[in-house]
């Protein structure tokens, strides 16, 4: 995920199960993203998020929506 811009978005989850299991969604999807560790200015249950940009919000809640228990989308 290599870009001019710094900005991008995370989506944060309870437990490194629902992060396994996004990733599986977003990859069959075809979705962009990267798994990395949760900022340190936030805090989470879980150590993992996962990392995408702008242009895929959209793409990223609809493949994990009604899929994944509980997420949350924040722009860094």
């Amino acid at each position: 995920m290599s870009g001019t811009s710094s900005r991008y978005f995370i989506a944060l989850f309870d437990s490194v199960s629902h992060v396994l299991q996004s990733e599986k969604l977003l990859k069959k999807a075809g979705v962009s993203h990267k798994i990395v560790p949760v900022p340190r200015e936030i805090s989470s249950e879980c150590g993992v998020c996962i990392r995408f940009l702008p242009e895929h919000r959209d793409d990223v809640e609809n493949a994990l929506a009604g899929k994944v228990d509980k997420f949350e989308i924040r722009q860094l």
